[in-house]
């Protein structure tokens, strides 16, 4: 979305870090991380890091005004626009890693999907693992989780420590193709069937 391009940029300047990227995902990376989301039903969405709302759109456009979608963001500047762009989505400011909390305060289910547009190789290891522990409990048996990696950072500790962690915490890990019209390119990480703690 070029014209968050401005917002986003002020964001990562002031927190780097948190926001992790200096762009928001194109739709072409939205459509792939959001393929998850049924079709049909009644599903409770959870979005981790929405960020100016580049799979938030998306996700309402797969739901199509069925189930729930709760966006949890961090960022004060990034949860009130998105708010005011999107009222039919549940935007919660709060930690990730706090998200079972966030979820059981309002009496929610366990979710069907989460998609997270979090900066995972941004993370150290207990940040990395205390948000993926996180989105675990909340996580339906028959649940996704979806994330994505830029491919330039794969071969990166961090992204190789978190890569770990998936293949660890589910059954089943597969990696979709690169997105090359993404800036930067990103491949989407399609998890299913949490492992039992």
């Amino acid at each position: 979305m070029i014209s968050d391009a401005p917002a986003f940029l002020g964001q990562f300047a002031r927190h780097p870090l948190a926001t992790g990227a200096v762009l928001p995902s194109g739709s072409a990376l939205a459509r792939d991380i959001t393929a998850a989301i049924p079709r049909t039903g009644q599903p409770l969405v959870v979005e981790l890091g929405p960020g100016t709302g580049a799979f938030t759109r998306t996700i309402q456009q797969r739901l199509a005004g069925r189930g729930q979608h709760l966006a949890v963001e961090l960022n004060p500047s990034f949860a009130a626009a998105l708010s005011r762009r999107h009222p039919a989505v549940r935007v919660i400011r709060a930690d990730a890693a706090t998200l079972d909390r966030v979820l059981s305060d309002r009496h929610l289910p366990a979710a069907d999907v989460v998609v997270s547009g979090l900066p995972w190789a941004a993370f150290g290891a207990g940040r990395q693992l205390a948000v993926l522990d996180a989105v675990l409990r909340t996580l339906r048996p028959s649940g996704a989780f979806t994330t994505f990696a830029y491919r330039h950072a794969l071969a990166t500790r961090p992204a190789r420590r978190f890569r770990r962690l998936l293949t660890g915490a589910f059954e089943e890990v597969t990696v979709g193709r690169t997105v090359w019209s993404n800036v930067p390119p990103a491949l989407v990480y399609h998890c299913r069937r949490p492992v039992p703690r």
